[in-house]
């Protein structure tokens, strides 16, 4: 993943509301921040997973910062 992605992936998140973030499920969650994340980049298959497994990851992360938001 480029810095360039994950810079406009936080910036995605960060800019979504925190309710949205808080009230889906994880496996929800990832599918739609990725979905998000493709309407404005295109992603070949590599990318997603790499995305898909990064936000996996980072769930923790990003509700609790969505937390702190509200």
């Amino acid at each position: 993943m480029t810095p360039t992605m994950l810079r406009q992936l936080w910036s995605l998140i960060e800019t979504t509301q925190a309710n949205l973030l808080l009230k889906l499920d994880d496996a929800s969650l990832v599918q739609w921040l990725l979905k998000q994340f493709k309407q404005d980049r295109a992603l070949n298959h590599e990318e997603i997973h790499v995305l898909s497994d990064y936000l996996n990851n980072r769930i923790t992360l990003i509700r609790d910062l969505a937390q702190q938001r509200c």
